[in-house]
C-alpha cells in the first residue's frame, strides 16, 4: 500500500526499538489511565531512553504485559513504548475483553474472534514490506497480516490479498458501509489515501478501489499495518481521521 504523509507517521523512531522485543501477551483490560507522571521508555528498562513523560489523565493502551515489571503500551498518538506495571502509575479505565466486542455472537464464534485477535496482537510492530513474503512471519503488508491473523488464531487460510479478502467477505453477506455497524474481529477495507480531510473522499465509494485491509477491534480501533515509517503492525483509532473517510465496507470473514 503507498506511504502516507510523513506527518500521520509519528511513530517509527519508537517502534523502531520496540519492535525488538517479544512481549507476552496481557490478561488484563487494554484501556487504561496514566494516574501519576511516569517514564515512558524506548525499552523495559530503566537504564532505556525516556521518550517522554506520560502526564496524569493521559489515556493509553496496554498491549502487552513483558513482565511483572513492565508494560508494553500505545498513546492516543500512536506512541509505542514501555512503561511501569505499578498501580501508582497506571489504572485500568474499565473491565471487559480487550476485543471490544458487544452482544449477538455465540460463546464459540467470540472464542474465535479473540483468538483471531490476540494471534494479530503477537505482531506488534512487526515490520511493515510490501508485497512481503507469505511462507514466513518476518514482514508483513496489510493483507498478509490480516491472513496470518486469521490463520494462527481459527485455522483459516483467506484470500492473499486485499481485493479477494473484501470479496470473499461480500460473498458470506456480511458487508455494511457503516463501520460503526462492525464487530469486533470484522475485517474493514478502504480506498487509497486522499489527504486527512474529509471533504478529499467521495461520499459514494461504490466504484473505489481496495487498497487496504485491517482487523477491527471494537470500540473505535483498527489492528492493521500499512507502511515502513509507521512502524509495522500497529492499532489507531478510526473516528474522525482518514481511516473513517476512506472505509469502504467491511464485515465478518467467518462463516
Amino acid at each position: 500500500m503507498k506511504k502516507f504523509l510523513a506527518t500521520l507517521l509519528i511513530a517509527s523512531t519508537v517502534t523502531t526499538g520496540a519492535s525488538l522485543i517479544a512481549p507476552t501477551q496481557a490478561h488484563a483490560a487494554p484501556e487504561a489511565t496514566i494516574v501519576s507522571s511516569v517514564n515512558f521508555r524506548s525499552a523495559p528498562n530503566t537504564s532505556a531512553s525516556s521518550l517522554r513523560f506520560l502526564k496524569a489523565g493521559e489515556k493509553i493502551q496496554i498491549i502487552s504485559k513483558v513482565n511483572d515489571y513492565w508494560y508494553y503500551v500505545q498513546t492516543t498518538q500512536g506512541q509505542l513504548g514501555y512503561i511501569s506495571t505499578s498501580s501508582k502509575y497506571v489504572k485500568y479505565a474499565g473491565a471487559g475483553s480487550s476485543t471490544g466486542s458487544s452482544g449477538g455472537s455465540s460463546s464459540s464464534s467470540s472464542s474465535t474472534v479473540n483468538k483471531i485477535i490476540s494471534a494479530g496482537k503477537k505482531y506488534m510492530g512487526t515490520p511493515y514490506e510490501y508485497a512481503s513474503d507469505r511462507s514466513n512471519t518476518r514482514t508483513f503488508d496489510c493483507s498478509d497480516f490480516v491472513r496470518q491473523a486469521f490463520k494462527d488464531g481459527a485455522g483459516i487460510t483467506l484470500p492473499s490479498d486485499s481485493r479477494g479478502q473484501g470479496s470473499y467477505v461480500k460473498s458470506l453477506g456480511h458487508s455494511t458501509t457503516n463501520w460503526r455497524n462492525l464487530k469486533a474481529g470484522d475485517l474493514m477495507f478502504f480506498m487509497d489515501y486522499k489527504g486527512t480531510s474529509k471533504s478529499s473522499y467521495p461520499s459514494n465509494t461504490s466504484n473505489q478501489r481496495i487498497t487496504h485491509v485491517g482487523i477491527y477491534l471494537g470500540n473505535g480501533q483498527i489492528l492493521h499495518t500499512y507502511s515502513k515509517d509507521s512502524g509495522g503492525v500497529r492499532i489507531d483509532n478510526i473516528a474522525g481521521k482518514h481511516w473513517e473517510y476512506r472505509f469502504m465496507y467491511g464485515g465478518s470473514a467467518l462463516k
